[in-house]
């Protein structure tokens, strides 16, 4: 049995008639292998999510009290119902702003026949957002290429859509309980560690240590929202950075947590290179002492290269456009800057929030 969780709140109908919560039970209903139950995690909603849920035939369940956002939403259920599902029985978490490929499920299933635990999907960005829309198309797009190159390795197994087998979600439980992987700040075990701020990746990290498999394959494909302002994609970027740097940090150096240490560090040093290119280019043109360096010319030529072929799924206008450089390049110094404050605000220990 597959039980899909959507974790909701107001999802529902905006300005111009639209639903996210209409789109993802739509994608759903359209899959060639159908769950068998579908749940909409109602967490303090105020619209009409409820209600489009109901009438498109999933179940409700309401969240009370809850002040731990999506993590604590998908606890409460699962509290309730996990410990009666069998083992073999299977979960999938996904985001009310995602919409699955028709073939998504069927194919998880079939990863999950061969020995994984977890099978995560790959998403592209939806339609809109305008120019900053475009660029985290672009972004995504290299992303899926990235994980399609590693044949479905990956860091993260995604909050957009991942299926899991009951039994390692149990275990995970069993795991935070005994100590061996770290639990929530309630005291309580719970799948869902509700003091990380990437529930998706803390929870990567859990199964990992647990020993399980996990995958993400490219025929596994769904489309999620993109940002459409930058404050919002300042707010989702900084979370995503904190959250994953401080995971390292509860999990410290382990035989699992090494290549994402050493992510960090790569990261680092590239917005090292990114501040030394700029402050040797700045001070080349204000002093009038420009001349043509083979390192940078070559790095130059690299740095192009790279963003023309890896964008090459989105087609000959996004080619051009990513060989131009100074189209996409204030794009990364964004998110090199969020990146930054993030190492330096973890450090730090200052507040963090959504």
């Amino acid at each position: 049995m597959l039980t899909v969780l959507i974790p909701s709140h107001n999802e529902g109908t905006i300005a111009d008639g639209s639903a996210q919560i209409t789109e993802t039970l739509e994608s759903l209903a359209a899959q060639t292998n159908r769950p068998d139950r579908i749940v909409v995690i109602a967490d303090n909603c105020n619209d009409d999510t409820v209600e489009l849920a109901t009438e498109l035939g999933a179940d409700v369940f309401e969240t009370v009290d809850n002040t731990d956002k999506k993590a604590g939403a998908l606890n409460q259920w699962l509290r309730i119902n996990l410990p009666a599902l069998p083992n073999d029985d299977l979960v999938m978490v996904m985001d009310a702003d995602s919409a699955l490929y028709p073939d998504f499920l069927e194919n998880a299933l079939g990863y999950i026949a061969k020995g994984h635990h977890a099978v995560g999907g790959v998403f592209l960005g939806k339609p809109g957002g305008g120019f900053i829309g475009m660029l985290q198309r672009n972004e995504y797009a290299r992303y899926a290429r990235d994980v399609e190159r590693k044949n479905g390795k990956t860091l993260v197994l995604t909050g957009t859509a991942t299926v899991f087998t009951v039994k390692c979600l149990k275990d995970v439980i069993e795991g935070r309980r005994t100590g061996k992987i770290p639990g929530s700040d309630s005291g309580e075990p719970d799948v869902y560690d509700t003091k990380a701020l990437t529930e998706d990746n803390e929870l990567t990290f859990a199964l990992l240590h647990l020993g399980y498999k996990i995958i993400a394959p490219r025929s596994c494909g769904l489309t999620t929202e993109v940002m459409s302002t930058w404050g919002d994609l300042w707010r989702q970027r900084y979370r995503w950075k904190r959250g994953a740097i401080e995971n390292n940090w509860h999990y410290g150096f382990t035989r699992y947590t090494l290549k994402y240490w050493f992510l960090q560090f790569w990261g680092a040093l590239g917005i090292l290179a990114t501040i030394t290119y700029l402050v040797t280019l700045t001070y080349a043109i204000t002093t009038g002492n420009v001349h043509i360096h083979l390192i940078w010319t070559l790095v130059t030529i690299v740095y192009m290269l790279e963003r023309t072929v890896t964008v090459a799924a989105r087609g000959a206008k996004q080619r051009l456009l990513a060989a131009l450089l100074i189209i996409e390049m204030p794009y990364d110094l964004f998110l090199q800057t969020v990146h930054t404050k993030a190492v330096v605000t973890s450090i730090f220990r200052t507040s963090k929030s959504w």
